[in-house]
Parts: C-alpha cells; structure tokens; sequence
C-alpha cells in the first residue's frame, strides 16, 4: 500500500507532459469535443486530468487525400482547437514555458500545436511564419512519405535526407524558437536535422530499434545524437512499434523502452509520447488511454527509478526543451 501512495502523491505532484496525440483530428471531423468526457479515443479534458497531464501536444496531421489541400486543414484544425480553448477554461495555448508552468499552478491544460508533416507548408517559409504566428511550436518534418523537405521512412530506399527547403525549414525553425522533431523521418534526414540544428532535436514518439526492430524506431546511434543535441525520445505506446506480437502489447513494453532508452542515453533524454488517438483501436494493456499514465509512474518506481528520475521521465525533460527552444522567440 505505501507503494501505491507514494507512486499516487508524486504523479499528482508531477509536471506531466506527452509529446505527441492525434486527438485533434477526431475534434476537427466533429466527432468529439475536449470538454466532454468520452467513451471513444484515448483523449479528452476530463481524462487529461485524471492522468495528471499539464502539457499535451496535439498534433496536426494531414492524410493524404488532403494533400491537395494541406494549408487549408492545417488552418481548420488550428481553428478547431481555438474553438476548443474559447468553449473550456481548462484549456490553454502554450506559446512559451511560462504557459505551461502557468497552467501546472492552475491545474489546467496547457495545449501545444504540432504539425506533423511538411505538407501544410506548401514548401513556404512564409506560411511557416503564419503557423507559427497562430501558435504552432513544434513540427515534424514528414509523415511516412516525402515532401517538400524530406522523405518519410516509408521512402528510406531513395536514400534521400533534407532537400534545400528542408534545410531551409530547419534553420528557420531555429530562429523562430519551433521544436524539431524526427519522428517518421527517413534515416538520411534524421543525420541532417542533427548536424544542422543549432537547437536541441526531438523524436515525438518513438521507440528503441535495439529492443525492438522497426523502421519508425530509432537505432542507438540515432538516440545518442538526439541526446547529444541537448533534446529527448518520446517512448511511444503503438503497439506497433513496442514488440513483434503486438496484440500482447502492454505497460510493461513501454516501460521497457523506456529502460532501454535511458540505458543508451541517460535518464534526462527520456519523455513520454504517447500516439493516443493515432495508434489503433487496442492500445498496450494497463494504458487504455491517458487517464492510465499513473501506471507508468508506479512502473517505473518499482524499477528502481528516483522520484528525480520519474519527475524528469515523465514532464520535465520536455519542458526543458521547450524552454530551451521556445526561449529565442
């Protein structure tokens, strides 16, 4: 019982954070609303609270039919998730650290938007501006398929890394204080985001290639270079990406990601990126969606971890990097 109560008290003490969900879409398709709590997906308010989560990033990704028309998508679900913070007090826009350490004292949400994948941008950096301006703070560069600045791993057989865009897009993301993320990134265009950025570089959500061999996971190499650039791994909850039979994915293969990972690169490069609804109908057993995340608390304590090392794990190794990167703006 005393393991319980302490595993309790520090998550509820916590500064928790999750790197990557694709809530949102479901919020711009009408399907949900934030404010209310549903029996569907993985994420809304109600249930953001009772995981203890102050920083959520939600991400904006554009399937490929709307290639056509990126921006436009782009600019509804940023839309959609203004009419989301106007309808719940709960909920803010976090721009820069001080929004996300303003909510923690609040007990409220702080919302970060992601673009996860070029495609919205038209391969203009003027139309960057114009997200960033309307609050984007995080982009990762491709899906699964090349665009204007790169190519996805699903086209990691072209060998193809940044084009010129891509590495114009890095640079400006630099400047402007917007956090780089590889995630989906081909191998070629992960090595040139990091020898590149001047600022410290994310994977949003991902896993170990050296527990588990897949092609959206990262291999040792990759996961030092990250740590080397001053960022973090988002260890990812797709059952997918967590072991061969994934139907028998649980708690206990994140947990082990997570230990693999702080292994190879330290504790202070580890965050939490979950994928919650983005990574299937049946997420790992023991985290049914974000309400659940005191289980990895509880995990990782019963592994031995400090509660210095759970704290960081958990929340503050993000905001780090968003301080750190969201401070030039």
């Amino acid at each position: 019982m005393e393991a319980a109560s302490n595993a309790i008290d520090l998550h509820r003490s916590a500064f928790v954070s999750d790197a990557h969900c694709d809530t949102l879409l479901d919020v711009l398709a009408g399907e949900r609303h934030l404010g209310e709590r549903s029996a569907s997906g993985h994420i809304d308010l109600p249930r953001l609270h009772d995981g203890g989560v102050t920083a959520q990033v939600f991400a904006i990704w554009t399937p490929t039919a709307r290639y056509t028309d990126a921006t436009r998508h782009g600019i509804e679900a940023i839309d959609a998730f203004y009419q989301e913070i106007e309808a719940n007090d709960d909920l803010r826009m976090a721009l820069r650290v001080e929004d996300l350490d303003a909510a923690y004292a609040d007990g409220a949400v702080a919302g970060i938007l992601s673009l996860e994948g070029a495609e919205p941008l038209a391969g203009s950096l003027a139309i960057l501006r114009t997200f960033y301006r309307l609050g984007v703070r995080l982009i990762t560069l491709t899906w699964n398929f090349r665009n204007e600045a790169a190519d996805g791993v699903k086209e990691s057989i072209s060998g193809g890394g940044l084009t010129h865009f891509g590495r114009a897009l890095v640079e400006e993301c630099n400047r402007l204080g917007i956090v780089l993320d590889v995630s989906h990134l081909a191998a070629a265009g992960v090595r040139d985001v990091l020898a590149l950025s001047k600022q410290p570089v994310i994977a949003s959500h991902s896993n170990a290639a050296g527990l588990y061999d897949h092609p959206r996971n990262l291999t040792d190499g990759q996961l030092q270079a990250i740590a080397k650039s001053g960022g973090a791994i988002g260890v990812t909850f797709v059952p997918a990406f967590l072991r061969p039979d994934k139907e028998n994915a649980s708690i206990l293969d994140v947990l082990d990601h997570i230990d693999y990972i702080a292994k190879v690169v330290g504790v202070e490069h580890v965050m939490l990126g979950s994928d919650f609804d983005g990574l299937g109908d049946t997420p790992p057993a023991g985290l049914e969606d974000v309400s659940h995340l005191l289980g990895l608390t509880a995990g990782l304590l019963a592994r031995g971890y400090s509660e210095e090392a759970v704290r960081a794990i958990i929340g503050l190794n993000f905001r780090r990097v968003f301080a750190r990167v969201t401070a030039l703006s």
